[in-house]
């Protein structure tokens, strides 16, 4: 038996919670999983883990098998990663996740600098509003708005101008708001974002100079969870839209789209690169840390 190999897959299971997320992002079948962890279990003469038909959970020996090798797992791997080979040519699968736009509109259409740069590097990158869970789904790094995880490393990357917009079609029809406080008094139509994980709509913030306003009461006539979808829904005309500057940019230069309220921007939204301690070492993190951050401070 691979002690070591066993000892990952192991790490694995506990981690995703499970022997069938585990498979999928080791890219193994689970049947083989199984077969690991059984052959882990003999070895060290102790379960590790009760199974049932539904789910997975890790006995008292198991969480103590865990923590004592996840920790020289993570030294192990950081040992690998500061060789010389290692860090002169990263090299493999590079697991990325951010969000629609940020990857449609910033990372994708930059990414050939990157694959020039380090070409041995594969870049998956999973597309996708909600946050993800790095350690369970074995991703390495993200693209966040959000710095409030204090099981992850975190690094600023940069920030993003916002912008309040509509089409030229839905303007002609409902008029052009001069002041945030129309969008309610007004009763003007508008499309809300929500969030994929807690089911919150953003709220319409706005700032000029000392003044700030929050808009509790707009009439959201649709809602969306996608920042793609978002952008949509304004080409669409169904209402205003408040988003990211980069988002918008291109369609306001083609006339498609006509900012409004330009003189009033909330602050901008604070972008970072987050990723688990386990990382840290890692040539090919650290690499693409770099890289995204000095993309990001040239917007």
């Amino acid at each position: 038996m691979d002690h070591l190999q066993a000892i990952r897959i192991f790490a694995r299971v506990v981690e995703t919670g499970g022997f069938g997320r585990a498979a999928l992002s080791l890219q193994m079948p689970n049947a083989t999983v199984s077969k690991w962890i059984k052959m882990l279990e003999a070895h060290l003469g102790v379960k590790l883990l009760e199974r049932t038909t539904r789910n997975v959970s890790v006995t008292t020996d198991g969480a103590a098998y865990y923590e004592r090798t996840r920790h020289l797992l993570i030294e192990l791997d950081d040992i690998e990663a500061t060789l010389g080979r290692a860090q002169a040519n990263p090299r493999g699968a590079l697991r990325v996740d951010t969000g629609g736009s940020v990857a449609s509109g910033i990372l994708i259409p930059a990414l050939p600098m990157f694959r020039e740069r380090y070409p041995d590097i594969q870049v998956q990158l999973s597309v996708t509003d909600r946050t993800s869970n790095l350690v369970a789904e074995n991703i390495d790094c993200a693209i966040r708005s959000t710095s409030n995880d204090p099981d992850l490393v975190t690094h600023r990357i940069g920030a993003l101008a916002w912008t309040t917009c509509a089409s030229p079609g839905y303007l002609a029809k409902h008029g052009t708001p001069k002041h945030p406080g129309e969008i309610v008094d007004k009763s003007m139509p508008v499309v809300g974002y929500f969030s994929a994980s807690t089911g919150l709509t953003q709220q319409l913030a706005f700032r000029r100079g000392d003044e700030r306003m929050t808009l509790e009461s707009v009439r959201n006539v649709v809602l969306v969870s996608e920042s793609n979808a978002h952008l949509a829904t304004a080409l669409a005309g169904l209402g205003i839209v408040h988003t990211l500057d980069f988002v918008t940019r291109p369609h306001v230069k083609q006339r498609r789209l006509v900012p409004i309220l330009s003189d009033w921007r909330p602050d901008p939204l604070e972008v970072y690169v987050v990723y688990p301690p386990s990382r840290r070492y890692s040539a090919k993190v650290r690499v693409f840390v770099d890289w995204v951050t000095t993309l990001f401070a040239s917007m």
